[in-house]
């Protein structure tokens, strides 16, 4: 267990490390961070003088071994739109994507698990299609769409549910059901799947030859090997959900870090779309080197193979 975990550490460090020259270069290939600065309709001779001042016009290398530095350091320096540290920045609103994307994920794994359990025991059944009919209609639909869908009925229409803010609970409803429906499917179909093989496997035979009742057999017995996989899965989910919360943050207008790369890119602030792209991809592989990990512990297969 010790070398597998030093290896897959390894193996997150050297893609934490690719994920932050990526950042750093796509964001720079996406316009001239000097007339960001200075502003579009700034002087040659001002652009100029910005480009040196922050050290613009030194090789790209250079720039990023100095970005790096700070950055290890907790600089991500000033938002050129907001005028305050990104850090702080990133503060006040990485606690309400936090909390949608954990509530999101709960909701998707509460609807999907029996969802999942249901279809794959009565397999071939309507029972089956009617939980594979709403694992497709999650996929297909657009989270966005659905959004609006939640506030025109439950909003407009039956006034139960606030339709933006983050000032309570009650304001995290409607996004979450929107968030965690759309990562619905991927975890029902896993654990379908994994349940059919489950339950066709001799030690279920064998339960059932033993007279155990089927609900112990189902939950006791198979659920718990089927479930293995979905470990790996919400991790990547959760990472996902942290760095794709973007939309449903827009339209509920939750003041979290989906908003606020919206709000940089639009107004081309570069140290903070720096900032929330290295902080989303760095949670995305330590999220998933975390899932790997618990895999390993679980099924000595993994790490032995």
């Amino acid at each position: 267990m010790f070398i597998y975990t030093l290896k897959r550490l390894l193996l997150a460090a050297l893609v934490a490390f690719a994920v932050s020259v990526l950042a750093f270069v796509l964001v720079r290939l996406t316009g001239d961070v000097a007339i960001a600065i200075a502003g579009e309709g700034a002087r040659a001779e001002d652009i100029a003088a910005v480009r040196q001042q922050y050290g613009l016009d030194r090789p790209l290398v250079v720039q990023y071994v100095e970005w790096l530095g700070r950055t290890l350091k907790g600089d991500f320096g000033q938002s050129l739109y907001f005028k305050t540290p990104v850090t702080e920045l990133i503060g006040d609103k990485i606690q309400t994507t936090a909390v949608l994307a954990l509530l999101s994920i709960a909701f998707a794994l509460i609807l999907s698990i029996p969802l999942g359990v249901m279809a794959a025991v009565w397999q071939n059944s309507w029972i089956d299609r009617l939980c594979l009919g709403l694992a497709v209609a999650g996929q297909a639909l657009p989270n966005f769409f659905f959004a609006l869908c939640l506030i025109m009925v439950f909003s407009i229409g039956l006034g139960w549910l606030p339709v933006s803010g983050a000032d309570s609970w009650w304001h995290f409803i409607m996004p979450t059901v929107a968030l965690g429906y759309y990562v619905t499917p991927p975890f029902m179909r896993l654990v379908r799947a994994g349940m059919i093989e489950v339950l066709n496997a001799d030690y279920i035979r064998t339960a059932r030859a033993k007279g155990l009742p089927p609900a112990t057999v189902v939950l006791r017995h198979a659920l718990r090997n089927a479930l293995v996989p979905v470990v790996a899965l919400t991790a990547v989910q959760l990472g996902f959900l942290l760095g794709g919360s973007i939309v449903i943050e827009t339209v509920f207008a939750l003041d979290g870090l989906g908003y606020l790369a919206y709000q940089a890119i639009a107004q081309k602030d570069f140290p903070v779309i720096q900032a929330v792209l290295l902080m989303l991809s760095v949670a995305y592989v330590l999220l998933t080197l975390g899932a790997d990990l618990v895999n390993a512990w679980l099924d000595p297969r993994i790490r032995v193979g």
